[in-house]
């Protein structure tokens, strides 16, 4: 089998795999209201939705605006395409305010600039590598799912921190974003949002944050479970800022670690956000990128995390984003994001406001966590 027809084989696998576990319709499913009626109902079984009976008319109309626009946009000439993922029945207004809620101009303008050691420990390197992957190299967790809560801002500060122990112990751990929403209150405000430079000074100065075992996610603002926070696992010694609308910055950066961002992630295109895909002919096969060009503006609302960083075969320059929406948004939970744009701000401000928690030792550990026995 000669490369063209091994690689065709190759593409038109991914894009069967692909339907699988995707949500596709056609136009056909458009033609009449009983189509659409349809369609509603196996989007609603395929994404296990359940909506008070009361609401369903209001949703269904809600859902067949959002049809048309994903279709209309799929027609355009973009490198990503949309998809009917699990926020289809929402409006664009209730999805930003409950998964792009993280307020984190109202925040900044409470706290003032980013709290740093006004150093960057990166800034005189001078060579970084082309493609990084911390996900290839371990430093990664799988994808985990805020819910209905705006906790987006602990979870790009916990990507950070499992990132750095990770690299620096050569252990991955899970670590605990309830605890940031729950404890870390004094300047964050669990669901309805916070920063990341507060939340690395909060585990800094705790000694250190639990593991996601010990004190499990719920999606809701709770009371802080102290005999829990007092075992810390993995500390670090603090934290750096990313020099502001400096994308070669924030590369020197990334291609160290995992790296904490806040983005403009409110937009109905960002909503509908779908993994690449693929078209393959007789003739030749096309492959649809998948980077995310826009459109977005830099009202930062969503903290999320750089995972790496590449470009692609027709040389569009991208960042690898991890998000915490769970693994039925975008590419399996992440988003390529296109990287080298002439805004300094970058796409989405996604250079606006960037950090890292710094970790100098290998100990990733404040001693064992109590056996239930010890807890009696």
């Amino acid at each position: 089998m000669d490369l063209k027809k091994c690689l065709l084989v190759v593409l038109s696998l991914a894009l069967v795999l692909g339907l699988g576990e995707s949500f596709d319709f056609h136009e056909k499913d458009l033609e009449t209201e009983e189509s659409l009626w349809d369609l509603y109902e196996r989007w609603r079984s395929h994404h296990t939705v359940s909506r008070s009976l009361d609401d369903k008319h209001n949703r269904f109309n809600v859902f067949k605006y959002n049809v048309y626009y994903v279709r209309n946009v799929n027609k355009k000439d973009k490198p990503y395409k949309l998809k009917l993922n699990k926020f289809a029945d929402m409006t664009n207004h209730e999805f930003k305010s409950t998964y792009a809620g993280s307020n984190v101009k109202h925040h900044r303008m409470l706290w003032g600039i980013p709290k740093g050691n006004g150093t960057f420990i990166y800034e005189k390197v001078d060579m970084v590598p082309p493609s990084v992957d911390w996900r290839k190299k371990g430093a990664v967790t799988g994808v985990k799912d805020q819910g209905q809560c705006g906790s987006c801002w602990a979870f790009s500060t916990v990507v950070g921190v499992e990132g750095i122990n990770q690299i620096k112990t050569k252990k991955l751990v899970s670590l605990s974003e309830q605890e940031l929403v729950d404890c870390d209150n004094n300047e964050n405000a669990g669901c309805n949002g916070g920063l990341m430079d507060l939340a690395f000074e909060f585990i800094k100065r705790k000694g250190g944050i639990t593991t996601e075992e010990n004190y499990p996610y719920n999606a809701a603002d709770g009371t802080c479970d102290v005999s829990k926070e007092n075992h810390p696992v993995v500390s670090i010694d603090g934290h750096e800022n990313v020099p502001a609308n400096d994308e070669d910055a924030l590369m020197k950066a990334a291609a160290n670690q995992p790296i904490s961002v806040a983005i403009d992630a409110g937009g109905s295109d960002f909503q509908f956000y779908s993994e690449a895909n693929y078209f393959v002919s007789f003739v030749e096969y096309y492959i649809w990128q998948g980077v995310f060009t826009g459109g977005c503006g830099t009202e930062l609302d969503h903290g999320v995390a750089i995972v790496g960083y590449g470009t692609t075969l027709d040389g569009t320059k991208y960042w690898i984003v991890k998000n915490s929406w769970g693994t039925e948004w975008g590419e399996k939970g992440y988003i390529r994001m296109q990287r080298g744009i002439s805004d300094k701000e970058g796409l989405c401000g996604i250079a606006m406001e960037a950090s890292y928690p710094i970790k100098s030792s290998s100990n990733d550990s404040k001693g064992p966590l109590p056996s239930p026995k010890d807890e009696l």
